[in-house]
């Protein structure tokens, strides 16, 4: 008798999209995808040919795959997804595998041949991280465009760099012609939110970071900064139950030491706090605000221990909680301009009257 191996499946995202420019690429990969499914893997892998082309539009497109799939499936279907990265003049694809919140593969698939437009934008991309080198990378992206006009990645990191540079209205530009291009590209609504903000147009910038947050998933970092940005937006509008949520959010997520994020948990802990002092619930509020404290300093932006400790001492005295004089006190030695003003104004006690 023989026995029956078990498998044994993994949660798995799969979203993204490439674009092939040409009828003859487009051709060429279609005939070659089903094909090398059968001959290299076997047919294991999650996509068939027309689950996923595009011939009107000439992509390849998975707007979001989520299912449980084998390790062998998952690495079948990302060196498939590879091969055909490489007939694409733009895009990418990003792949996930998971345990209990755990990544244990991920995959980006993306051109990286000789194509003139994929080689300007790879110039480009890697110059966008070089700070002095932003007119360099414009040009290289710039080019990348002239050789493929319908580039929207180029469009997207082009509008980062002229962001940088602190040309919002060039920025916004380049943003709304990547959405247009490609609207799955959730670092195009995050860049153009963001020059939203800057002209504090509110409602304008909850819309896009919210297109972010539907075209990422929580394991992408852009997820959590428009999360937290949403929630900026929201607290400027008062709208509080919408903040809170983002914030709730936020402050419960677990962040990679390495994650940009990370360094914002105390922000979104010390504005959580706030909005629960604001509901009088002041119990969790000053949990919130402990578990502020408790962070290391680098992951505190935003906020000074100082101010934590004044919210802390003002939820305390109105929750009728002793220590909110020790705390007040704490804030001012810690640099709280606000905190040495309170204590500076407060109102000396009355003398007692002398017995008659």
């Amino acid at each position: 008798m023989v026995d029956q191996i078990t498998k044994i499946y993994f949660k798995t995202i799969i979203q993204g999209r490439l674009e092939f420019g040409s009828a003859k690429s487009y051709d060429k990969l279609v005939k070659m995808f089903d094909s090398r499914a059968e001959t290299y893997h076997k047919n294991d892998v999650i996509f068939t040919s027309d689950e996923i082309f595009d011939e009107e539009k000439l992509t390849l497109e998975i707007p979001r795959f989520v299912g449980q799939i084998t390790e062998k499936r998952f690495k079948n279907t990302i060196a498939l997804l590879a091969y055909s990265a490489q007939f694409a003049v733009t895009g990418s694809i990003r792949a996930w595998m998971s345990e209990a919140g755990k990544v244990m593969h991920y995959a980006l698939m993306e051109p990286d041949s000789d194509r003139a437009a994929v080689r300007s934008f790879l110039k480009g991309r890697k110059l966008v991280k070089e700070d002095g080198r932003e007119q360099e990378a414009i040009d290289a992206l710039s080019k990348a465009i002239e050789k493929y006009d319908r580039h929207a990645q180029a469009y997207e990191r082009r509008a980062k760099v002229v962001f940088r540079m602190q040309n919002y209205h060039d920025a916004k530009r380049d943003y709304t012609k990547s959405i247009n291009l490609d609207p799955t590209i959730p670092t195009s609504y995050y860049g153009r939110a963001k020059v939203h903000m800057i002209e504090e147009n509110w409602e304008e910038a909850i819309a896009d970071f919210n297109q972010a947050l539907k075209k990422s998933v929580a394991l992408q970092p852009v997820y959590w900064k428009a999360r937290r940005h949403k929630a900026a937006c929201h607290l400027k509008l008062k709208q509080l139950t919408e903040a809170e949520f983002d914030l709730k959010l936020y402050s419960n997520r677990k962040f990679a030491a390495d994650d940009i994020n990370s360094k914002y948990k105390g922000w979104a802990l010390f504005n959580f706090a706030k909005l629960l002092m604001e509901r009088e619930e002041y119990v969790d509020a000053i949990a919130a605000l402990d578990k502020a404290l408790a962070l290391e300093d680098d992951v505190r932006r935003e906020v000074t221990v100082g101010e934590i400790l004044r919210t802390r001492s003002i939820i305390k005295k109105r929750a009728g909680k002793s220590g909110h004089v020790k705390d007040l006190k704490a804030a001012a030695e810690a640099g709280d301009a606000l905190a040495v003003k309170m204590l500076n104004t407060k109102t000396p006690r009355a003398p007692r009257k002398k017995k008659a």
